[in-house]
């Protein structure tokens, strides 16, 4: 519980920064970029470090891969059904296909199916959802940012994403036991991740902006947190047969409001980061009472 009072006060925190104290237009893109180079690398090299892969377990990995096809087939869809610019269908397509399975899911995970849900939550998170947004949400950010790229070009943004590298390095040094000062380190630097990611997306809230893309915001948060999520309980039931904690777990993490990490990169990427902001920031607001009842569907029904 007491993390999602954290993230609630430093969400307010964003907005009353913001409105109060007019802090520089630029802080989001600084907290972005100490975000994205120092906390996610820190974060991923102390728990891909951590995780022991077994086969059993790649029917969540391939939870997060499934979701992002999802939607990237349905945005782009839509996008030319509504003729959407190319930088709303490339933030559409990352904000509906990657969900905050890291500092929203986990706690979320632990409040209502207890810590034995947690590793599920980061095997999906760190080889779903984060891997995903490492290799092709860069992919579709570069494709849709309106830049003219070639494949060398994508492809050293992807292997120079520092989250990519670090992820990578994790996975060498999984034989080699890290010091305990340096797990410390790295559980420190990575603890900045949620507070600076919600201040980031509260300073970029405005009501103003919420008009203005109100239809998409709303559009994006009813296919992300219930239309998709119930694709995949529909897959994953016939794939599986079994309803245990793994399931459970797997289906309440996709369900979860779009992940801020994904709203940075289109920022980064000038991806009507506006929009992007907005269906992180009503996202999450929305997903108290959204993520309540899809474990009631997934315990009680």
């Amino acid at each position: 519980m007491a993390n999602l009072i954290l993230l609630g006060l430093c969400f307010t925190a964003g907005i009353v920064l913001r409105r109060y104290l007019k802090l520089p237009q630029g802080t989001p893109a600084v907290l972005n970029a100490f975000i994205i180079n120092i906390s996610y690398p820190a974060l991923v090299l102390l728990y891909v470090h951590r995780l022991h892969l077994r086969l059993d377990l790649l029917l969540p990995i391939s939870a997060g891969w499934l979701f992002f096809a999802l939607s990237f087939v349905v945005i782009r869809w839509l996008g030319k059904r509504m003729k959407w610019t190319r930088s709303t269908i490339g933030c559409m397509i990352l904000l509906c296909g990657l969900g905050n399975t890291s500092f929203l899911g986990l706690p979320m995970i632990e409040v209502f199916f207890g810590k034995d849900g947690i590793p599920i939550g980061l095997l999906l998170d760190q080889f779903g959802s984060f891997l995903v947004l490492s290799t092709v949400g860069i992919i579709v950010a570069s494709v849709y940012s309106g830049s003219t790229l070639d494949k060398r070009t994508i492809i050293r943004r992807i292997v120079t994403f520092p989250p990519f590298l670090s992820m990578l390095a994790a996975l060498i040094l999984i034989p080699l036991n890290f010091p305990p000062e340096l797990e410390q380190v790295f559980e420190r630097l990575g603890q900045t991740l949620a507070p600076l990611a919600l201040v980031s997306v509260g300073f970029q809230l405005r009501v103003s902006h919420f008009r203005e893309y109100r239809k998409s915001v709303v559009l994006g948060l009813f296919l992300k947190m219930l239309i998709f999520p119930l694709v995949l309980f529909g897959v994953y039931s016939m794939i599986s047969g079994e309803r245990g904690l793994l399931f459970n777990v797997m289906i309440f993490e996709s369900a979860m409001p779009p992940m801020i990490t994904a709203a940075i990169i289109a920022a980064e990427y000038h991806l009507e980061e506006r929009l992007a902001a907005m269906l992180a920031a009503v996202g999450i607001i929305v997903s108290f009472l959204s993520l309540t009842g899809w474990w009631w569907v997934l315990t009680v029904l």
